[in-house]
């Protein structure tokens, strides 16, 4: 609607008010929520030195298992292995990941939970050196899900991205063996998951190091917003919170 004044003419809205009245309504709502609303960031360890630890000893145990470096009568032991040190671990990372704003790292882990879990209460509760078909499925549909995260991974840090992309196909050889029953691909995840232990521990380390002295020490492979974030200022970093999970309204 408009209305003509001394002034000439002013739109008004279908509530009588004037558009100078709505913008300075407008400006004076946000200056208020501006002052009783916060968002408090928390400073935190990071929790992908655990993460990956836990992924180096469940990989290279299993792996053990799989070359006959570890007898089959051990595979309880194994699996024991499994829920009492790789679940939690990375279950801790896994949530402290969301909490630090990680989604890939903290997806890639939580998908580790659930498999090296799964993997381990199959273990625990099959005769030693039995395979499992319904758990052959699950680690190649893991791996395919590990496949996607590594990619979302390597467009920030290469490293991390290498280790996520190692356990899918970890996975995937592994996910094969527990179809086929074939002892030939029975080595060939063996031999992966030593290889997958080799570099998680590598990356365990160097994100450790990097923690520590706050700056990269070994290389992470660090680029685009992956490099921002060791080497990017307060406010590069924190510019677009308003629009993160957990401070916009929807996910």
């Amino acid at each position: 609607m408009a209305q003509d004044t001394d002034q000439g003419i002013v739109a008004t809205s279908g509530d009588g008010l004037s558009a100078p009245v709505q913008v300075h309504a407008r400006g004076e709502l946000s200056r208020r929520l501006e002052q009783v609303t916060r968002v408090n960031l928390r400073p935190i360890a990071s929790p992908l030195p655990i993460g990956f630890i836990g992924l180096a000893v469940a990989t290279t145990m299993v792996a053990a298992l799989n070359l006959g470096w570890i007898p089959a009568t051990e595979g309880k032991a194994v699996a024991f292995a499994l829920l009492a040190f790789t679940v939690p671990t990375q279950a801790t990372a896994t949530v402290f990941g969301m909490l630090a704003r990680d989604g890939v790292g903290a997806t890639g882990m939580g998908i580790l939970t659930g498999t090296w879990g799964t993997f381990g209460l199959v273990m625990l509760t099959s005769p030693k050196g039995a395979t499992s078909d319904a758990l052959g499925v699950l680690l190649i549909v893991s791996a395919i899900c590990m496949f996607l995260v590594a990619t979302g991974a390597a467009l920030g840090k290469i490293v991390p991205a290498l280790v996520l992309g190692g356990a899918s196909l970890r996975f995937l050889t592994a996910g094969i063996y527990q179809l086929t029953e074939s002892t030939t691909w029975e080595t060939i995840t063996g031999v992966v998951g030593i290889l997958l232990g080799v570099i998680a521990i590598y990356a365990a380390y160097a994100a450790l190091l990097e923690g520590i002295q706050g700056r990269t020490v070994l290389p992470m492979g660090r680029r685009g917003r992956g490099r921002q974030a060791v080497e990017g200022r307060l406010a590069e970093q924190v510019v677009d919170v308003t629009h993160e999970p957990g401070v916009r309204v929807q996910l």
